[in-house]
């Protein structure tokens, strides 16, 4: 089962995604992606809780896509969707408080972006399942898309290391039992 984010962000500048695949069934490698703390991805985790000072390390990155900056805009039996909005290149967390998927859809405040966070598990099609993580960042305008520009430019090499911490961690996890 794959998501449509352009549902969400069709006009995205900034497309992420990623894929590890797990000799478990989809429940379980689900089961252990819920239980992936920011500890157990400790560059992301480092880069989480800088960006969102305050965040405790034995927090799930379930806990943290549910809570404040973020919003859970969908979630499904094996399937989860939050975003945020706001000015992600600042090192100030003055993210706006959204409260659904509504108010996501409807934000268009100057100089923001809006960002979903998609994870889900699909059949790998050789019997076991897959963990996928897709991100996406669409600014709001023309002075956002500028600033999101010169921010990926920054961060973007590193994206493809850190990117794939969690979904290793959930199906080292899975793998265990």
């Amino acid at each position: 089962m794959a998501l449509d984010l352009d549902d969400w962000l069709p006009d995205a500048q900034i497309r992420t995604r990623h894929r590890r695949a797990a000799a478990v069934e989809p429940d379980r490698l689900w089961a252990a992606a819920q239980d992936v703390h920011v500890r157990d991805a400790p560059v992301l985790g480092r880069v989480v809780r800088w960006r969102l000072p305050g965040t405790p390390p034995d927090v799930t990155f379930r806990e943290l896509f549910g809570n404040y900056p973020f919003v859970v805009l969908d979630r499904g039996e094996r399937w989860s969707i939050s975003g945020l909005c706001g000015r992600v290149w600042t090192v100030q967390r003055d993210y706006p408080r959204i409260t659904g998927a509504d108010e996501f859809r409807a934000w268009r405040e100057s100089g923001t972006v809006r960002v979903v966070f998609a994870n889900w598990v699909e059949p790998d099609g050789k019997g076991g399942a897959a963990l996928v993580s897709e991100s996406r960042i669409e600014p709001v305008d023309r002075r956002a898309a500028l600033r999101t520009r010169a921010l990926w430019t920054v961060v973007g090499r590193f994206e493809r290391l850190i990117g794939v911490e969690a979904l290793r961690a959930a199906v080292r996890f899975a793998e265990r039992g």
